[in-house]
């Protein structure tokens, strides 16, 4: 929101520089963002002096150019080739000096240099209005009265004034303060002094004519409706003072009438709208509800559909506005109009706001009225802007004012208790002082006893309804700063539980994201279909549908599911997770276990001309869990096979006989109940476990080894109830110091094997941390390796 310091003085005389209005806007909560100056005639009119033409001769070497002298009251005039067809002997001009930059209304600023033209030195320029930006004339230079001082400085002659804007951040709660007046009123109760309002005192109602009728069909959405009309004025362009006072806030001028209702909407923070009179028809105003589906086509020429709560301004036979958003197209103020309907009203905020979204129509009349506007300043604000538009656009007030407000709204009765005041803001304030910051904000004192004041809160304070609100405003006025803090500090220890869940959480989801992973939010609810375990089940009581009866025992078909959802949709290339939870009874009561699932399905990268479009295997899934043990800082798993018949093939990570992870290829018949078409490969972790394998988990330096690890490969025919558990477990026992890690990188059940054989593809990493391992001593551990492998489980070497 931006607000004139020129204009804050038109409500209060202060002597406060913009920079201390600054500092004291900030303290008292209407935050100053940025302070900036605005110059109504860019430049300023810096180095322009008003002159007097002395000399006038034709230039010896050029038709069209005259060489002057020119007297601003210098040590000697000064010499000036002008090249205007009206200079003259003993006009008053206004004179560019030598230095000057000067700022044309069209066109790049630029400076004024001595320099020679045609022969003829020239130490300056006779100026035209637009070549100073005063105007857009160009017949030639500009002359001023015989009375026009020389030597004046042009910008004190013209009267150029700067203007000062803040830049406030205006918080939602404070609708008072956006206008000029709500902020010179802060800051007139921080100063502990008056403030004024604009004089309406010469608004005189001319009864030539009665005032339209006017039927509120809702007065809950529309407590008060005011209007007057004038007639006999003529729509142009307004006066230069009242552009610059727009525009220097950001607001473009239309024309006078226009103007003048948005001038007193930022003045006086009260919206107004202007009807051309002559487009109403059926001499009535009706404020009603819109009809469903009824069109209307706005300001900016958009015709939009009407929803049933949206509130209207229409006459007899159609709407003219959107009451408190947006005008309408066909009833709005134009060069032809001559009669104006003004409205000032004050409407329901809650309306207004729904009525803004719905239509994505944001408005400095919406703005203020979602807020909560003044409903007592309607009138006031009607009779400004009907003085103003006399006085600038002519004509008279030709009916009375019609004012319908069936039930005033009363002020807000709160009691305030001086001790509470004390005990919330922290500091023993005088009572006094307490009392008059409450009377300089405007609030009326109504009964003061037993350390207890009766006050009434004016209703344009829509966000003060409670002794506490009171309260947050005298340590507004009477200031943050002045608030000491304490040398002492008092303070409980946290004592939450490490490792921090969210933080955990948090993590892995940046880690899975980062590797391409979507998250998904499925419902904890589900149908007995799903279930692993029915008599475990936890079933709703008044179950919505059959599809949704109970609460799932697993993650698995809610990534399915989803799936299943966008493979329809021709997206079968997917990589997505979930944090959720599982639910099961448990004895008399329930458990809730909170899990983390992974799928993957389609091809690993999308094709493209530079490589094969692959697609997504068992080896992926495992490089994502392993990536979060990884991460983690999760080892010592045992590996044995999947549990549960969602998989078709796959592993699982144990620790202390407890299943951290399980991850495979999904079975067939999951994957039909589920209607996937695809493979589907899937990991679920038992996230409560992660959590504890982690909590003692110490981050150490390791130096990084000299010795390069050396790769062993060996795929073994083993039986089908051998696990890679127990060839793990086996492998450690044989090689204890240079045994660095042992994985499985294929598995392969099948007709080239013997029945109730299986094939293990197992790589082996050797290091030794003190030398360099040689091929004698590599070979010799294989060797030992497989001499066990067999002897333990029978394991054949497949050549």
């Amino acid at each position: 929101m931006k607000i004139s310091y020129n204009w804050l003085k038109d409500f209060i005389q202060t002597d406060k520089t913009p920079a201390e209005l600054s500092a004291i806007l900030t303290d008292i909560g209407l935050e100053v963002e940025a302070l900036e100056v605005v110059q109504p005639i860019p430049g300023g009119l810096e180095g322009l002096v008003i002159g007097e033409v002395k000399t006038c001769e034709q230039h010896p070497n050029a038709d069209r150019l005259r060489v002057t002298t020119v007297d601003i009251k210098g040590e000697v005039p000064l010499h000036i080739v002008c090249g205007a067809p009206n200079v003259a002997v003993s006009q008053r001009v206004v004179v560019a000096t030598v230095g000057t930059t000067v700022y044309p209304t069209a066109g790049e600023p630029f400076k004024i240099n001595k320099s020679k033209i045609r022969g003829e030195i020239s130490e300056g320029m006779i100026c035209a209005e637009d070549e100073i930006g005063l105007g857009s004339s160009h017949e030639g230079i500009m002359v001023l009265p015989n009375d026009a001082p020389i030597g004046v400085p042009a910008s004190v002659y013209f009267a150029v004034q700067d203007d000062y804007v803040f830049e406030i951040g205006l918080t939602p709660n404070r609708a008072d303060a956006a206008s000029h007046l709500g902020v010179a009123r802060d800051i007139a109760a921080f100063l502990r002094e008056g403030y004024h309002l604009p004089d309406v005192s010469a608004f005189a109602e001319d009864h030539s004519a009665e005032a339209l009728p006017v039927v509120v069909e809702d007065s809950g959405v529309c407590p008060r409706y005011s209007t007057v009309s004038i007639s006999g004025v003529q729509v142009g362009e307004s006066p230069q003072w009242l552009k610059d006072r727009l525009q220097a806030i950001g607001v473009r001028p239309i024309n006078n009438v226009v103007d003048a209702t948005n001038y007193v909407l930022h003045e006086l923070g009260q919206p107004l709208h202007a009807f051309d009179a002559g487009k109403l028809s059926g001499n009535k105003v009706i404020v009603r509800r819109a009809k469903a589906g009824e069109s209307f086509v706005t300001l900016d020429g958009i015709t939009r559909t009407l929803h049933a709560e949206d509130l209207m301004i229409c006459d007899a036979d159609k709407p003219l506005c959107i009451a408190g958003v947006f005008g309408g197209i066909h009833s709005g103020v134009t060069e032809s109009t001559t009669q104006v309907f003004l409205e000032s009203a004050y409407f329901d905020a809650v309306s207004v706001r729904k009525t803004s979204k719905r239509h994505g129509l944001k408005t400095d009349a919406s703005f203020r009225f979602e807020r909560g506007t003044d409903p007592d300043i309607t009138v006031f604000a009607l009779k400004r802007a009907a003085l103003l538009i006399t006085e600038i656009a002519g004509g008279r007030i030709s009916t009375p004012i019609s004012d319908i407000y069936p039930t005033p709204i009363p002020p807000f009765a709160v009691d305030v208790r001086y001790a509470q005041v004390q005990r919330l803001i922290g500091k023993a304030i005088p009572e006094t002082t307490i009392k008059a910051i409450i009377e300089a904000l405007g609030i009326t004192v109504r009964n003061e006893a037993a350390g207890v004041l009766t006050v009434e809160v004016p209703p344009y304070k829509v966000d003060v309804t409670r002794e506490v609100d009171i309260i947050e405003e005298v340590l507004r006025i009477y200031g943050y700063n002045n608030i000491e803090i304490k040398r002492q500090i008092k303070a409980s220890l946290n004592t939450s539980l490490k490792p921090d869940k969210e933080v955990v959480q948090n993590q892995i989801a940046d880690l899975l994201i980062g590797n391409g992973y979507r998250e998904i939010l499925a419902n904890s609810l589900t149908k007995m279909d799903y279930m692993d375990d029915p008599a475990t089940a936890v079933r709703l009581l008044n179950p919505l549908s059959t599809d949704l009866d109970c609460m799932r025992q697993n993650l698995l078909f809610s990534a399915l599911e989803a799936i299943a959802y966008n493979e329809k949709r021709k997206l079968s290339d997917l990589k997505l997770f979930e944090f959720g939870h599982s639910y099961h009874t448990a004895g008399d009561g329930y458990a809730e276990t909170p899990r983390l699932a992974l799928a993957i399905t389609g091809k690993l990268l999308p094709e493209q001309w530079n490589q094969v479009a692959k697609p997504v295997s068992f080896y992926h899934i495992k490089a994502s869990v392993d990536g979060i043990l990884k991460r983690l800082n999760i080892s010592g798993l045992q590996v044995v096979d999947a549990p549960g018949a969602h998989y078709q093939y796959g592993l699982a990570y144990e620790r202390g006989g407890k299943v951290i992870v399980s991850f495979g290829a999904v079975s067939q018949t999951d994957l039909r109940k589920a209607d996937v078409g695809g493979e589907v490969f899937y990991a679920e972790f038992d996230w409560g476990q992660v959590l504890k394998a982690i909590r003692k988990n110490k981050i150490t330096y390791r130096e990084v080894s000299k010795f390069p690890a050396v790769r062993r490969d060996l795929s073994l025919l083993v039986d089908e109830d051998v696990t890679f558990g127990a060839l793990k477990n086996i492998a450690e026992k044989t090689e204890r110091k240079l045994l660095k890690s042992m994985n499985v990188f294929d598995v392969y059940k099948g007709d080239k094997l013997p029945a109730g054989k299986k094939s293990y593809a197992l790589h082996f990493i050797l290091q030794d941390e003190e030398k360099t391992l040689n091929d004698k001593q590599i070979d010799a551990i294989v060797k030992k390796l497989i001499y066990n492998f067999e002897k333990e489980t029978g394991a054949e070497v497949r050549k």
